[in-house]
């Protein structure tokens, strides 16, 4: 296989870029960095944890900071923060070294599926219509991705095969 552009998960938090990334770099046989995993690692800290002892700010400097390095690599899957995509460096970087993949669900099911990880420092807070409100205008964000999958009705495998489907095509 010749030297291909990075595919690049992005969309809200639970919307399993980092599960999708890990089973579509094993169909793929290319490697697979989630940027958050690898903040921790470095860090030696959760999330949660350096939004709580250093604050956002601090981790946002940390997630541009990697997010930019991994981008030089080749033939990976990244899985981006939720909030990376924000970022116009970060959003023109990823644009121009990658394949930008934006997994989308409908606002009940991310609510649904944030509220039952209590390791979110960003929406720990939120009640159901500022979760939405934050998807909502995520949403207009990652709608500048490539390309958009509605995964509502998808299952895992579907949603990889539908990647693949895209990765191989260019």
């Amino acid at each position: 296989m010749k030297s291909k552009k990075n595919l690049i998960l992005i969309g809200m938090m639970g919307s399993g870029k980092s599960t999708i990334g890990r089973l579509l770099a094993q169909k793929l046989n290319l490697s697979f960095l989630d940027i958050d995993f690898l903040i921790e690692k470095k860090v030696k800290m959760k999330i949660a944890e350096i939004f709580e002892n250093k604050g956002e700010e601090i981790f946002r400097k940390l997630e541009k900071e990697f997010t930019l390095k991994f981008l030089n690599k080749t033939n990976c899957i990244i899985s981006l923060g939720g909030g990376a995509f924000i970022d116009e460096t970060i959003k023109k970087e990823a644009q121009k070294k990658g394949i930008t993949i934006w997994l989308n669900w409908n606002s009940q099911t991310l609510i649904n599926r944030i509220k039952k990880n209590k390791k979110r420092p960003v929406v720990i807070n939120l009640n159901d219509s500022e979760l939405k409100n934050l998807i909502l205008s995520r949403s207009k964000i990652y709608s500048k991705a490539k390309y958009k999958i509605d995964c509502e009705n998808m299952n895992k495998i579907e949603i990889v095969e539908k990647i693949k489907q895209i990765y191989e095509s260019i």
